[in-house]
């Protein structure tokens, strides 16, 4: 993998590397190209007055240039130097390790671009939207702050089930919309699949009510005051419909709390309301305040009910630190509806500050794990506190028969076989020749035919977390889609429209002679009418140069019939025209 000479893309951990593909910027075509342009010349020319920050200050910081689309070694070099980096990806990646890269710095980039026909905006993610909306807003240390740190929340989310099918589904129709040539009723049924699945998800997750905190901040995000906000959210920013219909009064502006996680979106719809906030503090402040609630902080029974509805990979991290990651399926309450004991089923592992314990990986616990939870009876010193002489003191030591009874009522009773220590906290014993049981109903946990029992140690669950504790370790393959984005396979009438489009950037930028226009003009009115944007670009050539003013009027008259006649094309056009009248110079390089 390419680090690009950036600290923060070559600290990912592997489980994230896995989501990164190359960008293979050489398979960027001139239209590419081009829709790049007119979408910056769009953006800077209306967000210079609607966006929150310096637009072109910040494109300079994020290593872009309105001209071209970036190359990823480009925003690294300049983002680097504000202590980000920047990686490309296949489109949507789960909500989960899109934090996650967040939290390590890195901005994830989908390294596609947009088809002409979704010019202003894209259901898809893709680089316009990753680089031109994200980026730039980085050098704001204040934003990149609450991003990093909402990074880091949200990589500690519980999930459900039905979201990974929810993520899924929006990740499949995202990808139908982007193909040129896709059915309309495999369109139409995916787009029923994902209301059913929106319809269906029960309550929402941790991690869906954190998406929709995303969403309306760093997605579509407004600043400032209710009746002049400014535009910081990269969805708006990225693209050239939204950023100017979200200033109608029809799009109502609340203000920004805790309360925004009540309202769900719609990827494929203009957004109805949008929240403001009065400055990035208080994004920190909401996020805190909706951190306090979550099963990574609360523990204790919550969390680990949570854990189990998730039915995916968990962490329960007990007070003395041990980390115990699997698939939850059960938890034993006390009369308080205190948990007091844990089980996992299928691989599961035990680590300790995020690295695995020796010895203790899913192949060894590969049928599951359980533990008591609590003091032990008559104690007033939680068991994570003894020294090796405190044990002794209750008769307690390696290689002979030992009694633990639990405030609970489970008792272990077992041959201590082995004793782990971690900054001096006793995380776990080990024991041969052990039954575990429940001293008041009898029930037995654990028989001493089934070998060696490990017992955690801690007086309670104090965090609850989704994903594995030691990643790397636990999980070496990344739970990425097999639906990949779709690859444009090119005839050679495109190819041909790619060479007009071509020659005309060689005209622009003085690498290639002016005559060569009028024949492109030429093929562009014989073999690709409906094509609209090469045509823009010859008329703001000629237009800015004076020269062979009759075709200029030819172009101008078929691009005004265009508008005419296709309202998907009217707004685009004129804009266009408008970018002529006033030109928009690229100031960043």
């Amino acid at each position: 993998m390419n680090f690009f000479n950036n600290k923060q893309v070559a600290a990912l951990p592997n489980h994230l590397k896995q989501y990164v593909v190359e960008q293979h910027y050489e398979h960027y075509t001139p239209v590419d190209h081009a829709i790049w342009r007119y979408v910056m010349r769009q953006n800077y020319s209306y967000l210079k007055d609607v966006a929150y920050y310096p637009y072109i200050p910040g494109l300079k910081k994020a290593g872009l240039t309105i001209e071209k689309i970036p190359s990823l070694q480009e925003m690294n070099d300049a983002l680097g130097q504000i202590g980000w980096g920047a990686v490309t990806v296949d489109g949507f990646i789960p909500p989960a390790a899109f934090m996650e890269f967040q939290a390590y710095k890195v901005l994830v980039i989908a390294a596609d671009i947009r088809q002409i026909d979704h010019i202003e905006y894209t259901p898809a993610p893709d680089i316009i939207h990753e680089s031109a909306g994200h980026a730039p807003i980085i050098g704001e240390p204040r934003y990149a702050d609450y991003l990093s740190y909402f990074g880091y929340i949200g990589s500690k989310a519980m999930y459900s089930h039905k979201d990974f099918e929810l993520y899924e589904a929006i990740r499949h129709l995202s990808i139908l919309k982007e193909m040129p040539d896709a059915d309309p009723a495999e369109i139409a049924k995916a787009e029923k699949d994902l209301e059913f699945k929106q319809q269906n998800l029960g309550a929402p997750s941790e991690m869906a009510l954190l998406s929709r905190l995303h969403w309306w901040t760093v997605e579509y995000g407004l600043i400032g005051t209710i009746d002049e906000p400014k535009i910081y959210g990269a969805g708006l920013l990225s693209s050239i419909g939204e950023s100017a219909s979200c200033m109608k009064p029809d799009v109502q502006k609340l203000w920004y709390a805790k309360d925004t996680i009540n309202y769900s979106y719609d990827i494929t719809k203009p957004q109805p309301q949008l929240f403001v906030t009065a400055d990035f503090e208080n994004l920190i402040a909401v996020l805190e305040d909706f951190a306090n609630t979550m099963s990574f902080r609360v523990g204790g029974t919550y969390g680990l009910m949570k854990a189990i509805e998730c039915r995916n990979t968990c962490t329960a991290v007990y007070s003395s630190g041990l980390q115990v990651t699997g698939t939850f399926t059960d938890v034993i309450l006390n009369e308080k509806d205190e948990a007091i004991y844990l089980k996992t089923t299928g691989p599961s592992a035990l680590s300790y500050n995020d690295t695995q314990l020796e010895g203790h990986h899913k192949e060894y616990h590969a049928d599951g794990f359980s533990s008591p939870i609590g003091k032990l009876k008559d104690t007033e010193m939680s068991l994570e506190d003894f020294h090796i002489n405190d044990l002794k003191n209750i008769g307690v030591e390696i290689g002979e028969p030992a009694y633990l009874e639990f405030e609970s009522g489970i008792v272990v009773e077992g041959v201590l076989k082995s004793v782990i220590q971690e900054d001096q906290k006793l995380v776990l014993l080990s024991f041969t020749n052990c039954k575990v049981y429940d001293a008041k109903s009898g029930k037995v946990y654990f028989e001493p035919l089934w070998g060696i029992y490990d017992m955690a140690v801690g007086s309670k669950i104090v965090s609850v977390f989704c994903g594995a504790a030691d990643k790397d370790a636990f999980e070496p393959v990344a739970m990425v889609s097999d639906n990949k984005t779709y690859q444009v396979n090119y005839d050679n009438k495109t190819i041909r429209l790619h060479e007009l489009y071509r020659i005309v950037r060689k005209v622009r930028e003085k690498q290639a002679d002016v005559a060569l226009l009028p024949s492109v003009w030429d093929s562009l009115k014989t073999e690709h009418t409906n094509d609209w944007l090469c045509a823009m670009e010859i008329l703001e050539i000629f237009d800015h140069t004076g020269l062979h003013p009759e075709i200029a009027e030819d172009i101008r008259l078929f691009l005004k019939n265009k508008a005419s006649s296709d309202p998907k094309l009217t707004k685009l056009i004129n804009d266009g025209f408008s970018l002529i009248a006033n030109p928009v110079i690229d100031l960043v390089h």
